[in-house]
């Protein structure tokens, strides 16, 4: 069975910086895409960056320049490093293995509260 676990989230003023892990079992991790995602408070579920199984990324417009996604595939773990933090980035943010199923039908981790203060 899936198991996804995030971590690295926090408070942090506008224009900082964090890194968010996430820890991915169940799966055969070197061969799936991996995405993150967020979940702001009354919004839907947003994609904001995924890396193909070979390394390509792909970024929401919203996040471009300011987050970078990676993957580290002896460790099973996805990263999204985030700069530049705005108010706006204020979300829960979970990853996802890439698999094309609709959100409710897969398995999400707790996901990693990020907050950023103006």
């Amino acid at each position: 069975q899936v198991q996804l676990v995030e971590s690295g989230g926090g408070l942090v003023q506008a224009g900082g910086s964090l890194r968010l892990s996430c820890r991915a079992s169940g799966i055969f991790f070197s061969i799936n895409a991996m995405g993150w995602y967020r979940q702001a408070p009354g919004k839907q579920r947003q994609l904001v960056a995924t890396i193909s199984n070979l390394g390509m990324t792909n970024y929401a417009d919203s996040v471009k320049g300011r987050l970078t996604i990676s993957r580290d595939n002896a460790k099973n773990t996805v990263y999204l490093q985030m700069d530049s933090l705005k108010p706006e980035d204020t979300a829960v943010y979970y990853c996802n293995p890439e698999n094309g199923l609709g959100y409710d039908q897969r398995v999400w981790g707790q996901g990693t509260q990020v907050t950023v203060s103006s």
